[in-house]
């Protein structure tokens, strides 16, 4: 099992390093760093990049950016991609212990397929669950492509315990472990390395409160405490829709340091215009509970 740390518990912030950070990463930075610090708790940095297909150079100035606004972390950021036999011990582990079985399925595969009258929207089916030796080398024979592996759950549900949300319920299916491409999939990855780093404040955007019961069963199943939660609303355009690139000036680039801090920090209702200032005013019972609007000047 991956070692986990007993140093003081942290919060964090996990930038994906596929494109520049835009205004609602920045504010969403902003709000995981000072859930950590209002609480004494560390923070650290995580930069999300499984594979070998994200940019070093995108990494870097995210990095920059946050530093730039103000955010301090306690150690130098890590990257996944240095840890992957923290992740093959995991699966090594799980597929000892019988959890783990191999699917040939594709996305068309799993949205075809049918389903039981009452099975969660979205659920995996079941195809590779309970295959024979046999009918597992056909499959094998009939896609020609290597196969996921799948976490063998025992609930179709879960309930985490979110700060703003209050107890979430939501899907616990079958879910991938590692792709078929050999790629550890980002449920096991968030969960291994918030355990092995003592992460025990998740703060992100609410579009990911779905995954999070997913990841408090692998937690458990670790043997890993639940962390606290807390999705924070996303910064959408006029239009309704997630911010964007197209959406205008909203990176650190195009808006400025000082100009970004003061976006923030107004959107939040904070009279502060750095991020330590911030954290007299932080109170998170009084946190926007709506999505920000945001209009490119």
């Amino acid at each position: 099992m991956v070692p986990v740390t007993d140093s003081p518990g942290a919060g964090r912030f996990a930038p994906s390093p596929s494109a520049d950070l835009h205004i609602g990463n920045l504010r969403t930075a902003v709000l995981a760093w000072l859930f950590a610090r209002s609480t004494g708790r560390r923070f650290l940095m995580r930069v999300e990049d499984l594979d070998d297909r994200t940019d070093t150079g995108i990494a870097e100035r995210q990095l920059a950016d946050l530093a730039a606004i103000g955010l301090t972390w306690d150690e130098p950021a890590t990257w996944q991609t240095q840890h992957r036999e923290r992740y093959d011990a995991v699966i090594t582990d799980l597929a000892e212990r019988g959890l783990l079985f191999e699917c040939y399925c594709s996305r068309k595969d799993i949205a075809q397929a049918p389903r039981a009258p009452h099975a969660p929207e979205g659920a995996y089916p079941g195809t590779c669950r309970d295959l024979t030796d046999g009918e597992r080398e056909k499959r094998r024979q009939e896609t020609g492509r290597p196969p996921a592996l799948r976490l063998r759950t025992d609930t179709t549900t879960f309930t985490v315990h979110d700060v703003l949300h209050g107890d979430y319920t939501g899907l616990v299916d079958d879910f991938v472990v590692r792709r078929g491409d050999g790629v550890t999939a980002y449920n096991l990855a968030v969960v291994v390395d918030d355990a092995a780093s003592g992460i025990d404040q998740v703060v992100r955007g609410d579009d990911l409160l779905a995954s999070s019961p997913r990841q408090g069963y692998l937690a458990r199943l670790l043997g890993h405490p639940a962390p606290v939660y807390a999705h924070v609303p996303l910064v959408l355009n006029p239009a309704g829709a997630r911010l964007a690139k197209r959406d205008g000036a909203v990176t650190l680039a195009e808006i400025g340091v000082s100009e970004a801090v003061a976006q923030i920090a107004d959107s939040l209702g904070y009279s502060a215009r750095t991020v330590e200032g911030m954290l007299d005013e932080f109170d998170p019972a009084r946190l926007p509970r709506a999505p920000w609007v945001y209009r490119a000047e």
